[in-house]
């Protein structure tokens, strides 16, 4: 191959675009990487340095047997990870979690790009990806404003948006059915919906608390982001008045409760089928500014959810991701445009992890076009990697979300298994299909 083919371009110096530059290089293909800062900071960022973890200090649970995303973590470093590398060399107590000292965390990673000899760090701000070079766009939820024009341009009008109001997922298994019942509102459409009733004590009772529950902290480049009228937090929704839920998100019309002799409740909480699989529900209107453990705290006083396990807690924030189930094929590739890739929270991945999980697929899907040809065959989707990817790219639904790595993303096992031995199981089938993927073709660097 010509020296030209086996130059490229990445776009973004966080997690995603790191590791897709250390995937790329390791696999001996000439990477450069462009990151605006310290030129132009973003306006969360306070260091000039690469994968700089800006929220939090924790990559979130490491039992791979107990949380998804200690999956994930196992699997990357199978595949050898440098996101994984510089958690493990800087990793500082935090209990089962996998937390990390920031600074060396970051300066680990700026120190390993800097110093690879097929990496050339560069300091820019991009307009639009070069028209001759492949690329990866790895410019994450703060994607600057510089680009934005070009990317709405190719992608199309509707496909990028600009602000998350995302709403609770509750792993099926943990909603006690017995309180609740299956009911669309008039009967239309079948059983799609679980119904949480609420007598008039216990809706009031519920009310009081969002009222009175901990908000998260704003950034200061989100306090002049709006809420949409149609889109608003529950607790603003809530202190507009006491009935107002009831008339609204929590509204009872429509539904009879088979439990109470067929009567209508005083208000109802509706959870929607999120995957295709049913192991995910969605509390439908619930997107909230809530802390994650008032979240918990206060939704778990709706009837049914008392024991909910929370596979995604709701969160309003400003944040740039693409209709990415549309746009990309499996590979992270633009179906417009073969030599340009997407990686990170642009995909639609929440979090940290699963930013860099990106990264390095579509490093190594991108490796694999430039050396072979074409890109190699996607993990499966019984693994953490398959899983996240599956959901990015082959999401079903009309309104795609982001979303963190979690086991209602997984593909029900074959036989069945209690609630306690299920995760285990999961693992277990992930680490088996990891292996043959792995074994199926040269994947590591």
């Amino acid at each position: 191959m010509s020296e030209k083919i086996l130059n490229v371009h990445v776009i973004g110096a966080g997690l995603a675009g790191s590791e897709a530059a250390w995937q790329l290089a390791q696999r001996g293909i000439r990477v450069t990487l462009l990151e605006m800062r310290p030129l132009r900071s973003g306006p969360a960022h306070r260091t000039r340095m690469c994968a700089e973890l800006v929220c939090s200090n924790s990559l979130r649970g490491g039992d791979p047997e107990r949380n998804a995303v200690g999956l994930l973590h196992e699997e990357m470093r199978h595949m050898g990870s440098l996101v994984l590398a510089a958690a493990d060399a800087h990793r500082v107590p935090a209990g089962g979690a996998l937390a990390v000292d920031r600074e060396r965390f970051s300066s680990f990673i700026q120190q390993k790009i800097e110093h690879h000899p097929l990496i050339t760090l560069t300091t820019r701000e991009c307009h639009e990806p070069p028209a001759d070079t492949p690329c990866i766009i790895a410019t994450g939820p703060l994607t600057s404003d510089a680009l934005i024009p070009w990317m709405e341009h190719a992608l199309g009008q509707g496909r990028l948006f600009f602000f998350d109001a995302l709403a609770p997922i509750i792993a099926a298994d943990s909603i006690d059915m017995d309180r609740v019942w299956k009911q669309s509102r008039y009967d239309k459409g079948g059983d799609d919906y679980i119904n949480c009733p609420m007598d008039r004590e216990t809706y009031q009772r519920f009310v009081d608390q969002l009222l009175t529950a901990r908000t998260a902290r704003l950034h200061d480049f989100e306090l002049d982001t709006p809420f949409f009228e149609g889109c608003l937090p529950i607790e603003v929704m809530a202190a507009r008045g006491l009935d107002t839920l009831r008339f609204g998100p929590m509204k009872p019309v429509g539904l009879a409760n088979p439990r109470e002799g067929g009567g209508q409740p005083w208000a109802v909480v509706q959870l929607r089928q999120d995957n295709d699989a049913a192991t995910l529900w969605n509390m439908v209107g619930f997107q909230t500014r809530m802390t994650w453990p008032e979240q918990q705290r206060v939704f778990r006083m709706i009837p049914g959810l008392e024991q909910a396990q929370f596979e995604r807690l709701g969160a309003m924030h400003r944040n740039t991701y693409i209709q990415s189930p549309l746009l990309l094929d499996q590979s992270l590739r633009l179906r417009t445009r073969n030599d340009l890739f997407f990686a990170g929270q642009i995909t639609g991945v929440e979090g940290y992890v699963e930013s860099a999980a990106s990264g390095l697929l579509a490093g190594m899907f991108m490796a694999g076009q430039l050396l072979t040809g074409q890109p190699p065959s996607p993990p499966p989707v019984t693994t953490a990697l398959g899983a996240l990817l599956h959901h990015v790219t082959q999401s079903a639904g009309k309104k795609f979300e982001p979303m963190n790595i979690n086991f209602g993303l997984f593909p029900p096992l074959k036989d069945k298994a209690s609630k306690k031995q299920r995760k285990a199981e999961l693992t277990r089938r992930a680490r088996v299909d990891l292996a043959s993927w792995i074994g199926s073709f040269v994947t590591t660097p």
